[in-house]
């Protein structure tokens, strides 16, 4: 047991250094009593208020977790019934049950797992889980390594929450990539380790991945307005966001922002050096740029993505697009 709770140590210390940690994660932990997988798994997930019992069968659980810093391959297997509370996480955790039955959050979302389907645990705030005679998988990914990806891929910018449904219904071909990224890093993990470019490769492709699954909402305001003095010129931008798909006018935004139009136009030229409406035109194009990433190309066009947002005229879509992005949104799409 030492050599597990020194495992466990590590981890600790790892997450607690922060964005800059690096080196292996290897842990596990297996017993026959209640009390000890209450100690032993509780201790990483800083839970609290957990309890663990039998059911018609004698108790017993396993738990290992492989990877580094930024993402672990978990496996949790309990033959018994578990619950208790998980605080706020500083990782992204999407998990799945191969066996037995399993309610993620027992207070606020009640929903039960389906088995083989993923579903992301809601770590942007404390939950309750209840768990029985369960075998379950979970990836861990760190909350920077997901953000950066996330903002190379969505231009979501420096954002503390991206805005992510953990409830949303899943796109079946976002589930493949999923999968196929999980198992091309699983054989990096047998066969080179950790510390190979390779694994870091992986990695952020298990992060996108999550991403197509998982898409993020938020959008990052320009720095430009975050200052107390410009309070105004922020409630202008945050407008355009809040209604970007809705028809919009430089006036509508003046008033949502309490100012005239001259002033609006002059606040957006002086400090985000350019005019409301593109301003605007750039955030819809951000939408439908996200839009296309995530897509079917199958199942969906860029017509119909580009009109959601608001773009009525394919033609002159597509040449503002390809002059923001430096392609087409078609090609966006097949990505």
């Amino acid at each position: 047991m030492t050599s597990m709770l020194d495992a466990i140590a590590r981890r600790a210390e790892t997450t607690t250094r922060g964005a800059d940690a690096v080196g292996p994660v290897r842990i596990e932990a297996a017993g026959s009593s209640s009390d000890a997988v209450v100690a032993d798994v509780g201790r990483l997930y800083d839970g609290h208020d957990w309890e663990a019992r039998t059911t018609d069968h004698p108790f017993a659980y396993r738990y290992s977790a492989v990877g580094d810093s930024d993402v672990t391959l978990r496996r949790s297997q309990i033959g018994g019934t578990i619950r208790g509370a998980i605080p706020r996480s500083a990782d992204y955790v999407v998990q799945w049950i191969t066996a037995g039955y399993g309610v993620p959050d027992v207070t606020e979302d009640r929903v039960p797992l389906q088995l083989d389907v993923p579903m992301l645990f809601p770590t942007a705030r404390e939950f309750v889980f209840e768990y029985q005679d369960y075998d379950q998988r979970l990836v861990h990914m760190s909350r920077r390594l997901v953000h950066e990806v996330a903002d190379e891929l969505f231009h979501t910018g420096q954002v503390t929450d991206l805005g992510i449904d953990h409830l949303r219904t899943l796109d079946p071909a976002a589930i493949t990539q999923w999968r196929s990224s999980l198992a091309m890093l699983s054989r990096e993990l047998k066969t080179g380790g950790v510390d190979t470019l390779l694994w870091h490769t992986l990695t952020r492709g298990t992060a996108a991945a999550f991403l197509r699954m998982y898409p993020p909402t938020a959008t990052a305001l320009p720095p430009a307005v975050l200052l107390p003095r410009r309070t105004r010129l922020r409630a202008a931008v945050e407008y355009v966001h809040e209604h970007v798909a809705e028809p919009m006018s430089v006036s509508d935004i003046a008033e949502a922002a309490g100012l005239s139009v001259r002033a609006t136009q002059e606040a957006f030229q002086r400090h985000l050096d350019q005019t409301p409406m593109t301003y605007l035109l750039r955030a819809r194009l951000d939408r439908v740029r996200r839009d296309l990433l995530q897509a079917d190309a199958s199942a969906t066009s860029v017509q119909d993505i580009a009109r959601r947002w608001g773009f009525a005229h394919l033609g002159r879509f597509s040449a503002a697009y390809r002059n923001e992005f430096g392609e087409y949104p078609r090609a966006t799409l097949r990505s």
